[in-house]
């Protein structure tokens, strides 16, 4: 979901065109400039939060050399996968505006950017370069006889999968009752081809009532999967409105994900345990790579909106990699701000309080701040706690307490270490 109203399949005769009159002054919308807002910040910012994670990778755990040399043979891949799509979404825009795939800011009505044709659908730039590198990464990692190569192989069916159904919605406009039922087709790959347990650790202070500390699911743990896959996507597509937000709270939940992935691989001690976690970075550091290239166009104020494409896109990315990586409780926790927005929108979903179209905060003109409505979003009741702010700001403000809800899952961890399981 996006801050935009679509633009008219075909745009109408001009007045000169209908009828001979005189020239009247008429409010136009303007051909939009496709430029990435300072994509070297963005790129020296990232930089900054990438310190912690190679401190873990080369100084405070002893991993094996050859992990240690696919993770950063993928981390190049990812890095040239960067500059990539920074070059193929103007490219792709001039495309999408031509078929007329194109919206106007809404939390811009009222202003001259408010009348600038904004391309849509840009997820799919995004898709398509992640797609390209993860594919090529199974050249310097994978052999024909990899036990991770069939798993590998289906996680990228069902991410490609996800974006084919994400950018037909872009499309079609598929109403949202459907939409939740779209991940579920898009995990049928992962689903039939996962060969791994289907068990789980009980929790040590509930041993005793179970009577086993590891219990079997069976089909009911690929349910679990599947409904996982489809709380990721619609999570971030619902958690969403302003520019800048739903490619965000992806980086900032991809670069948690990398750090648990290596702290996890520095601990552990199973073999098998490491290769997951080492899954999960091979398609995490490609999604984070491509997304911070896409937020230099998405950041405020947005050349391009990111569409359904990208936000299934990523949904489905973290999905498969906490599936794979068997720490599904952890990214769980790592979307609380998505899990606190989803509760407050329930109301509206469910249809026990009207719900608009857009469910978006109020835009003054006059002093280009935006008020929060009454509507049940964590971007509404935001604005609510914290008072009027601009758009940026507000961005800044959400993606803070992203950034502090994965935090609270590092700690919580800690805490609970040895005691809970």
């Amino acid at each position: 979901m996006a801050a935009r109203k679509r633009g008219p399949a075909k745009q109408p005769l001009s007045t000169a065109e209908s009828q001979p009159k005189s020239p009247q002054p008429v409010t136009t919308s303007t051909d939009p400039k496709i430029t990435a807002s300072k994509p070297t910040k963005i790129l020296i910012f990232s930089f900054i939060f990438f310190l912690p994670y190679f401190y873990l990778i080369f100084y405070h755990y002893t991993i094996e050399t050859e992990l240690k040399k696919s993770i950063l043979i993928n981390a190049s891949l990812s890095f040239a996968g960067f500059f990539v799509t920074l070059m193929m979404i103007p490219v792709a825009s001039r495309y999408v505006i031509r078929r007329n795939l194109f919206g106007y800011d809404i939390n811009k009505k009222g202003t001259p950017q408010g009348l600038i044709k904004v391309p849509e659908s840009l997820g799919i730039v995004v898709g398509i370069v992640f797609l390209v590198v993860a594919i090529l990464f199974q050249y310097f990692n994978f052999t024909s006889d990899s036990n991770w190569l069939v798993e590998y192989n289906a996680a990228l069916a069902s991410v490609c999968f996800m974006i084919l159904l994400g950018f037909v919605d872009d499309v079609l406009d598929i109403p949202w009752r459907v939409k939740l039922v779209l991940p579920s087709i898009a995990a049928l790959p992962l689903l039939m081809a996962y060969a791994g347990h289907t068990t789980i650790m009980i929790p040590k202070p509930l041993v005793h009532y179970v009577g086993t500390e590891i219990l079997d699911l069976g089909w009911i743990y690929k349910l679990y999967m599947g409904l996982l896959a489809v709380f990721c996507t619609n999570s971030i597509n619902i958690h969403a409105g302003i520019n800048g937000l739903e490619v965000g709270q992806t980086v900032v939940i991809a670069f948690a994900i990398l750090i648990h992935n290596i702290m996890q691989i520095g601990v552990s001690s199973n073999h098998e345990t490491k290769q997951a976690h080492a899954f999960s970075i091979y398609l995490v550091q490609p999604l984070l790579a491509t997304s911070l290239a896409l937020l230099s166009f998405n950041w405020y104020p947005s050349s391009v909106f990111v569409g359904d494409t990208y936000t299934y896109f990523a949904g489905m990315t973290m999905a498969v990699v906490g599936i794979l990586g068997h720490y599904s409780e952890t990214l769980l926790i790592f979307f609380l701000p998505q899990i606190i927005n989803f509760l407050l929108s329930v109301p509206q979903l469910a249809g026990i309080i009207p719900c608009p179209r857009h469910r978006l905060p109020r835009f003054d003109p006059q002093t280009g701040l935006l008020t929060g409505t009454k509507d049940g979003t964590l971007v509404n009741v935001s604005l609510r706690l914290f008072g009027r702010r601009s758009e940026k700001s507000l961005c800044v403000l959400l993606l803070v307490i992203q950034a502090l809800g994965c935090c609270f899952c590092f700690f919580l961890r800690w805490i609970l270490t040895g005691w809970y399981k």
